[in-house]
């Protein structure tokens, strides 16, 4: 049970009902994976740590750089030359001693990312290569974890959850067929982005993240997206494909 240290830090999580101490224990005792410690996951990162997920594995094997400060905010200034996973490993520690947090430098991929996979309640994409983005998808369908996956570009992002224990949810194949070499390319360009957009899209992530650990509310639905030069959020529903690779049962 949580001492009165860890009831007065969450205290003001665990006084809204949807909560409750039996939702923070429920952070308590959960497992997230985050892969990928840059824009998204530098938020993701410590808020899921500051609300009390109790373990959280992030992977990156990508080193800081001055260029990443601009909008990593798990990183700073003395973190360049630093690997990602390790810098954010220590702010989140900084913030919140009692969360275990395990730092992989290394890109998660092949049987080693299935059984990361495996072994988390939650897994949170916080990556910006497609190629990436399907191998998570595929594990998690393998799995049968749910995926929380964003993305963020220019002034523009975009939110999706993926549950493969709900039979109607599609998986990320479904939204984006593979084999568009066309996204992948747009993917790995420096296209730029704002600093705040992937704050705000990781942010998202984070509280479908917690939502999903602590039995609050209801899972995002769907697909959406935000205009940052105009501001505006815009919601797609998006149906299980029955004849996707990753997730269709068609034939």
């Amino acid at each position: 049970m949580m001492d009165d240290q860890a009831l007065l830090r969450y205290s003001r999580q665990i006084m809204l009902p949807e909560v409750d101490i039996e939702g923070q224990e429920r952070l308590r005792n959960a497992h997230a994976l985050i892969i990928g410690a840059g824009g998204l996951g530098s938020p993701v990162a410590l808020y899921l740590a500051a609300a009390g997920v109790g373990k959280i594995t992030i992977a990156d094997a990508d080193t800081v750089e001055l260029s990443n400060l601009q909008r990593q905010i798990a990183h700073q200034q003395a973190s360049i030359g630093s690997n990602k996973a390790q810098s954010a490993k220590a702010s989140m520690q900084a913030l919140n001693p009692d969360c275990h947090v395990i730092a992989l430098e290394q890109h998660a991929d092949g049987e080693a990312l299935k059984a990361l996979v495996a072994s988390a309640d939650v897994v949170l994409d916080c990556t910006d290569r497609f190629s990436s983005r399907y191998a998570i998808n595929a594990a998690a369908q393998q799995a049968g974890v749910p995926l929380v996956s964003g993305a963020a570009i220019r002034f523009s992002g975009q939110l999706a959850v993926f549950d493969p224990r709900n039979p109607a949810c599609p998986c990320y194949a479904c939204l984006y067929p593979p084999g568009d070499s066309e996204d992948e390319a747009l993917s790995c360009a420096e296209s730029g982005v704002m600093a705040p957009l992937v704050g705000l899209i990781g942010c998202f992530q984070a509280i479908e993240a917690f939502k999903l650990l602590s039995g609050a509310g209801k899972p995002h639905q769907g697909l959406s997206t935000f205009e940052g030069l105009s501001g505006q959020w815009r919601h797609f529903q998006v149906p299980r494909d029955p004849a996707c690779s990753v997730c269709g049962h068609a034939g």
